[in-house]
């Protein structure tokens, strides 16, 4: 090993395994072909964009460039019905590939192949030259069975992107099963590397204070994380989000046993039995809520919800855990098409990556997942929606507490997504536009003398 290689095999900075693009589409915008283009020379990449930034085009280029260096197979992994969404995504934006959705490994054909998460292991690895993950907050779970199959059968892949709106910033689980799957740092070593527990409790992370620049700088060498074009530098001309409004409705609540009245918050297994005693009226006021002409999605919790939704609302179509992964599919890519006007689901099912833009309503019996409810608001709330979205919630009184802490939650949670943007920004900006190298400046401070044995 030379010199300066054991130098660079020191450094905080992921270094690349990709290759140069070719020509890309002419339909990217010039902020979406820096990043395509780095995606491609970085090899292994995580685009993590704010929902409506175009990344389904972003991740079919970038697939079919890996497919044209490879020469061979390129497959997505998609959730339910998404698949089918970026076949069309790719005829949309004349993606000059072919490209199939897969069901079973015989589907698989030359060209970029696309299947749901349900079904990733019916596929062999070595079939494919890349792997590209759409919405790859699904590495999220510590000990989920789909996580396991890609964190250990999938990492053999040479070109692997992992692309999300939500890969969670504080969330550090999160990134560093991002970064193992990248093949970037292990988990473990990222956490000794940057963190130290926080406090007693051996479960959570914080950063180390003079460890926090370092950590940037080392995401910023192998994934973008952007809220708009503006923080690559680029200006933010058709990017606004349309407006949003929350309209909370509150079903009256039995008393709390044990008290005269209900019990604002109250424990968790209170605010389950809240929402089973008012399930009835709350479907009567979703229902009122939803008799519009305006298509609209109603998000529900527990399975009898779901029934009695589909069963009040006229024209609604529920898709629910006892349907097929193919009825699934079938139902969402219906309502996706505009020939569905009342979809009733569960975040769990519907929550991810499905574009919903034709739809500008949406009546949420919301819980305390933070996630969910961010999931659920941006299948609406997005770059490209052009009505004023509504957001009905309906919960019972002793649920007030859970509306108010998601709101809290939502509010801290854009700081937060707007402060680690900026800290990344000019790191990303120059690693993308290429105005930086990475580099290990060597500056000796002391004179070598050669000793007098060796004769020179």
């Amino acid at each position: 090993m030379h010199y300066h290689e054991f130098i660079a095999s020191k450094q905080l900075a992921d270094q690349p395994s990709g290759f140069e693009p070719g020509e890309l589409n002419p339909r990217l915008f010039d902020w979406q072909k820096d990043v395509v283009r780095w995606a491609c020379m970085r090899g292994r990449f995580g685009g993590y964009e704010d929902c409506g930034l175009g990344k389904s085009f972003q991740q079919l280029e970038s697939a079919r460039l890996i497919h044209e260096h490879t020469a061979k197979p390129v497959i997505i992994f998609a959730p339910l019905a998404v698949a089918e969404q970026t076949k069309r995504e790719a005829a949309k934006f004349g993606i000059e590939c072919d490209v199939t959705v897969c069901k079973q490994a015989s589907d698989v054909r030359p060209g970029i192949n696309v299947a749901n998460y349900e079904r990733l292991h019916k596929f062999d690895p070595s079939t494919f030259g890349g792997v590209i993950l759409d919405e790859g907050s699904i590495l999220k779970s510590l000990d989920g069975k789909t996580r396991n199959a890609l964190l250990t059968n999938w990492i053999s892949v040479p070109y692997r992107q992992s692309w999300s709106a939500t890969p969670a910033p504080n969330d550090f689980m999160e990134i560093g099963n991002q970064a193992a799957f990248l093949g970037v740092m292990k988990r473990s070593e990222m956490l000794a590397t940057f963190f130290v527990h926080d406090g007693g409790d051996t479960s959570k992370w914080r950063l180390k204070g003079h460890a926090r620049d370092a950590f940037w700088r080392w995401m910023a060498s192998w994934c973008v994380m952007l809220r708009r074009p503006s923080d690559l530098g680029y200006p933010d001309d058709g990017y606004n989000l349309p407006p949003i409004e929350y309209r909370h409705h509150i079903v009256e609540s039995e008393a709390t046993n044990g008290h005269l009245f209900h019990a604002s918050g109250g424990s968790l297994a209170d605010r389950r039995a809240a929402r089973k005693d008012s399930l009835s009226d709350r479907i009567d006021v979703a229902a009122d809520l939803a008799a519009t002409e305006t298509p609209c999605v109603v998000w529900c919790n527990l399975n009898d919800e779901g029934t009695e939704l589909a069963k009040t609302i006229p024209d609604a179509v529920e898709v629910a855990g006892r349907h097929s992964i193919d009825q699934k599919e079938e139902i969402l890519s219906a309502f996706c098409q505009g020939q569905i006007r009342c979809l009733v689901t569960k975040p769990k099912i519907g929550g991810h990556g499905l574009n919903w833009q034709h739809c500008p309503h949406t009546i949420v019996f919301p819980t305390d997942s933070f996630e969910q409810w961010y999931q659920m608001i941006r299948r609406f709330w997005r770059f490209g929606q052009a009505s004023t979205v509504v957001v009905d919630t309906v919960a019972s009184q002793a649920e007030d507490a859970v509306i108010q802490n998601l709101q809290r939650k939502e509010s801290e949670a854009r700081q937060m997504f707007d402060g680690i943007a900026s800290a990344m920004s000019e790191l990303s900006r120059e690693a993308i536009r290429s105005t930086v190298r990475t580099h290990s400046q060597y500056l000796p401070q002391e004179k070598m003398e050669i000793p007098a044995w060796m004769g020179v």
